[in-house]
């Protein structure tokens, strides 16, 4: 893994009544995601204790991949489809590895 590359934590926060819809929608995000440049991990986490909280941990070779990532087709539809389905905006939170 690059030393300095970016690592990015979102958490998406469903609707109770709409977690098997998000989950669907996050789960078709992961194997384009995977396959773009300059994409080195892409995981999607959900909450044991709290199932309406979905996680994604990524890597990313630099932010430009990162930022070509945000606009792709795949995530930008996601978002769309995701309208009324979450309880809140995305947290999204960019890292550098302290050294």
């Amino acid at each position: 893994m690059p030393e300095d590359s970016l690592r990015v934590v979102a958490r998406i926060k469903a609707l109770p009544d709409k977690v098997g819809l998000v989950r669907s929608i996050l789960l078709q995000l992961v194997e384009p995601t995977r396959k773009e440049e300059g994409c080195i991990v892409y995981e999607l986490l959900q909450n044991k204790s709290d199932p309406t909280d979905f996680t994604f941990v990524e890597e990313w070779q630099s932010e430009s991949f990162l930022n070509s990532h945000a606009n792709s087709q795949h995530l930008t539809g996601a978002r769309e489809k995701l309208k009324g389905m979450v309880a809140e905006a995305p947290d999204i939170r960019s890292y550098s590895v302290v050294k």
